[in-house]
């Protein structure tokens, strides 16, 4: 049985439809990600699955529950890390763990007997009786997921969960969600960071204005979607780039441009290697293909609001 099932899910909202008829499956104990831009209906399809918005078509199971008429059921089992904190800023850390615990019903005692666990699982030991006003941006993000965590729960939501973060805060989290993966909790994702989700997500969709337009392993992805070599050649300030371009274009399967940055997408990087190496006026980085050339293929380059 999937950890989350979700069939032809569709809402509106002022006329304009949010979400456009998705389907998916989580299977229990993997890393699903839900990528796409600002405005793609991330956060409302996660809304739904929790039954906190009423969807106007479609079908979810979430834990073996239907959502969202058993809803509060199915909550049980489940953590959330919302996008923003909304950690209690009165409450010591402990406390604010304490306090979350007796929303699930939790006996006081038992609530106290996770704290410490918690608390050095977030990298806080030594913090249970800290204000939040003492604590740095990643702290709070680590005592939110410790909060999340205080049910046991089978099944974690989890938010842009890194979002504002430092490189070092980012990766303590990533180690700690894939611990929690590797214990067979079920985590299902929404980021802006590319190679976030490529790193965690067995599985991901790619959603745009509420629809669904590509699913798979982030390696199958790439494989799929991108030429294997990426060169990326930047104009130094001289104004050769557009020459270049043009002149070398031949030496690429893909190329596209974006403001002062030309992207050779190549099956055979070396004749174009060649030819930078003789190019005055431009810097060029050479990689692999990664998600983010496969997410900026589908959903555009332009900016979103």
């Amino acid at each position: 049985m999937a950890a989350l099932d979700v069939a032809g899910l569709r809402k509106n909202y002022v006329g304009a439809e949010v979400v456009a008829g998705l389907s998916f499956a989580v299977p229990a104990g993997t890393c699903f990600g839900l990528l796409g831009p600002n405005g793609a209906g991330k956060t409302t399809t996660l809304r739904l699955c929790l039954g906190l918005t009423a969807p106007d078509a479609g079908a979810i199971t979430l834990n073996g529950h239907a959502i969202p008429a058993d809803a509060q059921a199915a909550r049980a089992r489940v953590g959330v890390v919302p996008q923003f904190d909304n950690l209690d800023p009165d409450f010591t850390c402990a406390e604010n763990l304490l306090v979350f615990g007796r929303y699930f019903g939790l006996a006081d005692a038992d609530i106290r007997a996770r704290i410490p666990a918690l608390l050095e699982f977030a990298g806080l030991t030594g913090k249970a009786d800290a204000r939040l006003a003492t604590l740095s941006g990643g702290m709070k993000r680590r005592l939110t997921l410790a909060r999340s965590l205080v049910n046991d729960p089978d099944i974690v939501f989890l938010d842009e969960p890194t979002t504002g973060l430092d490189p070092q805060a980012r990766h303590l989290i990533w180690e700690r969600l894939k611990q929690l993966k590797s214990a067979g909790k079920t985590l299902i994702l929404t980021t802006h960071f590319m190679d976030e989700a490529e790193r965690l997500c067995d599985a991901l969709i790619v959603i745009d204005r509420g629809r669904k337009i590509t699913e798979g392993s982030p390696r199958d992805l790439i494989a799929g979607h991108i030429e294997p070599q990426v060169i990326e050649v930047f104009d130094e300030g001289c104004g050769r780039l557009p020459e270049f371009t043009e002149n070398h274009r031949r030496l690429a399967e893909r190329v596209e441009t974006s403001g002062e940055t030309a992207f050779f997408y190549c099956r055979e990087p070396h004749p174009l290697l060649a030819a930078l190496a003789d190019a005055d006026g431009l810097r060029y980085v050479h990689r692999a293909a990664s998600l983010e050339d496969v997410f900026i293929k589908l959903t555009g380059r332009e900016l979103r609001d």
